[in-house]
């Protein structure tokens, strides 16, 4: 085995963490009959030759051993072997990229010919494949569909000899398998989309095996969703209960390495297949998790049918099966838009279950709901009421940071937080959220301004200044506590050096939301104003016209802020300009060159102060409009300005716009074939608020929740 392998001049080369003189030592490890070896040999591969998906000459210069490794029978493991490879050559190289070769540099154009060099080298060896679905080894046969579904260069061949397999293959794993090869060569080759989905809907009809039909399912979803039936949540709730009745999975064996006399090795590849072992134990068919969460991807925007699945799962007396679906719950409203208060009140249910995986999941499905959470405000209360040493949790290594419950419970604006945050505030260490999400509660978290203050006078001027008062500062700054800036004040007088200009950011914004209460600043607001051309300069200037309303006072330091060399500064600046309205008229001329700057946000913030200052929306409108379809992170902020300009100031094309933002059932951060997080509800319900405020009174909801 391994013919020339010493031939091969590895030290020459490189992979991510060096010279690639090591790479034989791995090869060979792959071929050792000790399963540690082994593990610790292929984590070795995608840990440096092959990593984080990248491909170097000796990963190029491995293709030829890993084929031999594949074939051989006399070697364990070959089915890891089988994904190294489809891995390596399964990249495919976008014709932009090629088309943009002139605008790389050499080692961009490099990788790019790696990745292409090595799809051809594999696709050239996959043949063998062909003899491989019907190996002894179910790794093997498990993992060489997939393989031939990537790399073969003749898929029609490939989709003949899936269905041709399926009938002789006796392993449940295996045939499922199949069916996603056959899914996997619709969507790469959609010549033969046509095909595949005739295949796969008739395994996904009555007579086949649950299992079968759900992997059938999900891959029509994926490659062909119009051909799913009609009453597809049905189908698929029978099928998810037909499984239950199947045998169930044991747990982990307790206290006992996996191999040898001591501790096994810590590898990567080791720790994912614990994990995998640990989530499926107890359970009769922990694989249903995988095939549903392709079922929600391929249905995509049809938001009542997942919706209702969800609901279906959530009810079910398999608690493996709620804990799948509160996870899948928070990708479906965070990517997507609709009604959900009874979706999220069976996941604030699950907050009491016995099983302290789901409990905590749902816990952290709510935490990123903010106020889509409200239906699971008494579930929360009550998870948060029964366990007061569990408000915040302790990390090794890092700050404490607050419960998810009791997170999810404040930011749904649920005055009944208020106890467990109060707590927080006396802790030796205050966690470091704590100011954050005092900002839902509004005016209700007032109490808490006198233990902010207090805990603000205990920070010390250390290198520890910053991670001590942040989270202080930041609750301030949300309740607006003017009574607190003699402590705001001393601690930007005694930022030390260490992080210090964080700090000074801190203490200045919240110095700002004060507002005429932080008179007692202006002197040290003023001596730092009275520095123009410096970030420090910029942002006293802005806190001074907040707390002074005096423009002759901060104009000076704003003009020049605009000048800075951080885009972030000039942002800074053109945002305080903006709030001194036609006061600022004579930094108009120097907004609108920005309206063309390369820097999006800035041109953003310098459209929407000039736009303040000057009034002129036909100026700047088309400036907002084009960022909006840029970048989609951009439009929270430009939609708070068409609101501000009202229905008849933004124009005909912004209605056009926001009328369409209101229609789209997607949230604005969800991208094509994207997995929606639940943090990414809160923005686009603040997106979907502004829209409607910008719009006539009779434009409605359209699909918004």
């Amino acid at each position: 085995m391994f013919r020339g392998i010493d031939e091969v001049d590895w030290a020459s080369m490189e992979h991510a963490y060096g010279p690639a003189d090591d790479v034989p030592a791995l090869l060979h490890g792959l071929a050792s009959a000790d399963p540690e070896e082994r593990e610790i040999a292929l984590d070795g591969m995608y840990g440096a030759v092959h990593h984080q998906g990248d491909v170097y000459a000796c990963t190029l210069a491995c293709i030829p051993f890993l084929f031999e490794l594949a074939v051989d029978p006399g070697v364990p493991d070959r089915g890891g072997v089988i994904e190294l490879l489809t891995s390596i050559g399964g990249i495919e190289v976008d014709e932009d990229e090629v088309d943009g070769l002139d605008e790389l540099d050499p080692d961009e154009i490099e990788g790019i010919a790696n990745y292409a060099m090595a799809a051809v080298a594999v696709s050239a060896g996959s043949p063998v494949f062909f003899e491989l679905v019907a190996d002894e080894d179910p790794g093997v046969r498990l993992a060489a569909p997939l393989a031939l579904a990537t790399l073969h260069p003749r898929p029609g061949r490939v989709l003949a000899l899936l269905r041709e397999r399926l009938p002789v293959e006796a392993d449940d794993e295996v045939r499922r398998a199949l069916v996603e090869a056959a899914g996997r060569i619709a969507l790469r080759h959609r010549p033969l989309a046509s095909e595949a989905a005739d295949w796969l809907s008739r395994l996904a009809a009555e007579g086949h095996p649950p299992g079968l039909r759900l992997a059938a399912l999900a891959q029509l979803a994926r490659c062909a969703p119009g051909t799913l039936p009609g009453d597809v949540v049905p189908v698929v709730s029978a099928l998810l209960e037909g499984l239950r009745s199947g045998p169930v999975r044991p747990g982990p064996p307790g206290g006992e390495p996996a191999t040898g006399d001591g501790a096994a090795p810590v590898t990567l590849i080791g720790r994912l297949r614990e994990l995998a072992t640990e989530e499926s134990a107890g359970r009769s068919a922990p694989w249903t998790a995988d095939l549903l969460r392709t079922l929600h991807a391929g249905l995509g925007d049809r938001v009542a049918d997942r919706t209702a699945l969800l609901k279906d799962q959530l009810s079910s007396p398999d608690p493996g099966q709620r804990l799948d679906a509160v996870r899948m719950s928070g990708g479906l409203i965070g990517g997507w838009r609709g009604p959900y208060e009874d979706l999220v009140r069976l996941v604030g249910a699950q907050l009491s279950d016995p099983e302290p995986r789901l409990a905590e999941a749902a816990a952290y499905a709510l935490d990123g709901l903010c106020a889509l959470a409200a239906p699971a405000g008494d579930a929360l209360a009550r998870r948060v009421a029964a366990d007061p040493g569990a408000w915040v949790k302790e990390w090794a290594g890092g700050p404490p940071g607050l419960d998810p419950a009791v997170k999810a419970l404040a930011k749904a604006g649920d005055v009944r937080a208020l106890p467990a945050l109060a707590a927080a505030l006396e802790r030796p260490e205050v966690p470091g959220d704590v100011g954050f999400v005092i900002g839902f509660l509004g005016d209700s978290a007032a109490p808490l301004a006198g233990p902010l203050r207090r805990r603000l006078r205990e920070v010390r001027p250390d290198e520890d200044a910053y991670d001590r008062a942040s989270p202080l500062l930041a609750g301030l700054t949300a309740l607006r506590a003017g009574e607190a800036a003699p402590e705001v004040l001393r601690v930007l007088r005694s930022a030390p050096d260490y992080r210090g200009e964080w700090l000074r950011t801190a203490a200045l914004r919240a110095l700002g939301s004060f507002g005429p209460a932080a008179r007692c600043a202006v002197p040290e607001l003023q001596r730092l104003a009275g520095r123009p051309g410096t970030a420090a300069a910029t942002e006293a200037a802005e806190a001074l016209w907040a707390v002074t309303g005096d423009s002759a006072a901060v104009l000076p330091a704003l003009t020049e802020g605009l000048h800075a060399e951080q885009a972030r500064d000039r942002r800074t600046a053109a945002s305080a300009l903006g709030s001194l309205g036609p006061r600022a008229a004579v930094v108009a001329p120097r907004l609108r060159a920005l309206l063309s700057h390369e820097e999006l946000w800035l041109r953003v913030d310098a459209a929407i102060a000039l736009w303040e200052i000057a009034g002129r929306a036909s100026e700047v409108v088309p400036v907002l409009l084009g960022a909006w379809e840029e970048n989609c992170h951009v439009r929270v902020r430009v939609a708070e300005c068409l609101a501000r300009m009202g229905p008849g100031g933004a124009g005909s094309e912004a209605t056009r716009v926001l009328r369409a933002e209101l229609r789209s059932v997607r949230r604005h951060t969800t991208s094509d074939g994207g997995y929606g997080s639940s943090h990414n509800a809160h923005g686009d319900e603040t997106l979907l608020a502004l829209c409607r405020r910008a719009l006539p009174e009779d434009t409605g909801k359209g699909t918004t929740s």
